[in-house]
């Protein structure tokens, strides 16, 4: 090993360049793990667009990527107490939270009341440098064993896979309910098959383009909003009621109004979509119907349990990869993943 990686650093909003830098060096119950495969994320898109000033990233220069696949290749101080060795192949995910406040102690460490201190929350790619190199370096809880059977481009889609299981799980989706998905694209496809873990009865979901063919062939039932209204056609399709519940998938206001608007008396509606401008609630039919909106962050345990139905084919993560590209190439796969006529749902880069 050299001292130094390839790695996509950006250098501020819309500027980035594939450079040498630096392998970062393992602290304390962190491991150094060699990256063979990672994938976009539309909040990488944002992020390198500028799109969370201040935020994400908190400054620049930053190494962006935190969907990723690859084998330990260095342990920090401790690390082997908890099993692991150089050589194990792991995925990887974002949050390494603090383990203490009252969210993490509860399971819900994606919503860690410590974010973003320093020396007791980091997230990858967003807060902290992330996996678009040759190498990262993460936290033992944030990594987690990838069976013999998956491949590390299959290891790269877990944490989509998991937030997907995630918001289906905060749909509280029930066998038999009827689930309409606003959005098309990676997770919103996930999230079908998410929606179908838990038993429902019907999929519907709504786009345009190649995504929405992609859903069709996926078997999903489909709505095309560029035809019309999707509202109405989804009531024609529930016999005027609407659906069980709504997964918002697509991160633009008017989804989310139309995943409302979708919904029957009682619904409940669960967004993973990060609108960057604001949403106007119809707040009197979400009374009057008692309608329930909540959000969706990222996931809270599914990686591990997203893992068996990967391997078994119900969580389809391979039917899903449009594009591959090498790192020194990320700037042509980045306008590949932002161009909507490309089809490209998840593109995976090999550093």
């Amino acid at each position: 090993m050299t001292d130094t990686m390839q790695a996509l650093v950006v250098l501020e909003p819309g500027r980035m360049e594939v450079r040498q830098v630096p392998i970062p060096v393992p602290g304390p119950n962190e491991v150094l793990a060699r990256v063979r495969a990672v994938s976009i994320c539309g909040t990488d898109a944002h992020l390198i667009r500028g799109d969370y000033p201040g935020f994400w990233p908190p400054a620049f220069p930053f190494i962006p990527g935190h969907e990723w696949a690859g084998e330990i290749a260095g342990l920090g101080p401790g690390a082997d107490k908890y099993g692991w060795k150089v050589g194990d192949r792991v995925a990887g995910t974002s949050h390494d939270a603090c383990g203490v406040c009252r969210e993490c102690v509860e399971g819900r460490y994606n919503l860690c009341e410590n974010y973003g201190r320093a020396g007791l929350h980091r997230q990858y790619g967003h807060n902290h440098q992330g996996a678009d190199a040759e190498y990262v370096v993460q936290g033992v809880k944030t990594i987690f064993a990838l069976p013999d059977a998956l491949s590390f481009e299959d290891g790269a889609l877990i944490d989509p896979a998991s937030i997907a299981l995630h918001v289906a799980n905060r749909g509280n989706i029930t066998p038999g309910d009827t689930v309409v998905i606003t959005g098309a694209g990676a997770i919103g496809l996930l999230s079908g098959d998410a929606a179908r873990i838990r038993g429902a009865g019907r999929v519907i979901v709504v786009g345009r383009g190649r995504r929405l063919a992609k859903a069709a062939a996926l078997g999903f039932e489909t709505v095309d909003y560029g035809t019309g209204d999707p509202v109405p056609a989804v009531r024609a399709m529930t016999g005027g009621l609407g659906a069980d519940v709504a997964l918002e998938c697509a991160g633009v206001p008017e989804a989310v109004e139309w995943a409302l608007e979708m919904l029957r008396r009682g619904g409940r509606c669960a967004a993973v979509g990060i609108p960057t401008v604001g949403v106007e609630i119809a707040m009197q039919r979400l009374v009057l119907d008692e309608l329930e909106l909540v959000g969706s962050r990222a996931s809270a345990g599914e990686m591990r349990r997203v893992m068996p139905h990967v391997e078994d084919g119900r969580m389809r993560v391979r039917e899903l990869v449009t594009h591959r590209f090498p790192l020194t190439e990320y700037a042509t796969a980045l306008a590949t993943f932002n161009d909507r006529e490309s089809g490209a749902l998840k593109i995976v880069v090999a550093p």
